[in-house]
């Protein structure tokens, strides 16, 4: 279905595969012009390009590569660029892009957890910066983060620098949803649970750089490291779908302005971090309330 007059234009970071891909088609199929971005589209990744470009051509839906590597603030700059240059517009973003490591957090090098963070929360920061102006000059828009429930549910260890950089996201997204609220702009974040299949999270998930000190830790925890996995994917129903994070971005886009909810949990293993949050949530809307900034929430956004 091709866009009309309805449809949205939105930008999916990270959308080569897993959740981004996932969510670009469903988008697509919601009847808006998707912008899969995605780095190294004519090397690395150009089978996934491919792929894209004949999946909208079969389903007849309006799907685009951009390149964008969000570690980049000039490739950040020239995808938002080139989005709006052709259609005037921008309607959302979908922070999606995101990296995982798994292993003993000491074996870890600060590199390996600058590396991350760059790519899980600057990267963030570099399209905001390349977005907003558009966003605030519109009056409208919807920043959509994807985040996840270790921010506050269960939070298993040996996932531990993955699990600092998606809080820190998710604090920065917190602070965003009532800086840019008074410029018409929504805030979202799909809270996904551990979902072991449908993603590369795993498979292509960083391991430690300091062997040494990592083989230390695997010579205690080995067996329990190695079959995390399995663990996490032995508390997921059978019929749990990573296609239903993508579901929920495509209805929370659907939604009108001020109605969305600041979070919204897809987590088949129930780890806790729905109830976790919405305490904290609610602790933060009261804290607003009686410092006076109350024009900072809405019935959306507070819980």
């Amino acid at each position: 279905m091709r866009n009309d007059e309805t449809g949205k234009v939105i930008l999916v970071t990270g959308a080569s595969s897993g959740i981004g891909a996932l969510s670009v088609r469903a988008l697509a199929h919601a009847g808006h012009t998707v912008y899969a971005g995605i780095r190294q589209v004519a090397t690395r990744n150009a089978s996934a390009v491919a792929d894209l470009t004949h999946y909208g051509t079969g389903q007849d839906v309006d799907v685009h590569a951009v390149e964008l590597d969000v570690t980049s603030q000039d490739s950040a700059d020239a995808a938002v660029d080139q989005i709006v240059a052709k259609h005037g517009r921008l309607d959302v973003i979908v922070h999606n892009a995101g990296h995982m490591v798994l292993g003993a957090a000491e074996a870890f090098t600060p590199k390996q957890l600058a590396d991350l963070y760059d790519v899980n929360v600057l990267g963030t920061q570099r399209v905001n910066r390349a977005a907003l102006p558009t966003l605030r000059e519109q009056g409208s828009g919807l920043l959509l983060w994807i985040g996840s429930s270790s921010t506050r549910g269960g939070c298993p260890p040996f996932l531990g620098p993955y699990f600092a950089a998606k809080a820190a996201m998710d604090a920065l997204a917190v602070s965003y949803a009532a800086e840019v609220l008074p410029f018409g702009i929504d805030t979202a974040i799909v809270v996904p649970g551990a979902f072991t299949s449908g993603t590369n999270h795993f498979a292509h998930a960083g391991t430690a750089a300091d062997t040494t000190r990592a083989e230390v830790y695997n010579r205690r925890h080995g067996p329990l490291v190695a079959d995390l996995d399995e663990r996490l994917a032995a508390l997921i129903p059978p019929d749990a779908d990573v296609a239903e994070v993508a579901a929920a971005v495509a209805r929370l886009v659907a939604m009108e302005h001020g109605t969305r909810p600041l979070r919204t949990h897809v987590d088949p293993s129930r780890d806790g971090s729905e109830v976790v949050s919405a305490v904290a949530d609610r602790v933060r809307a009261d804290f607003f309330r009686r410092i006076g900034l109350d024009s900072l929430l809405t019935a959306g956004s507070s819980l």
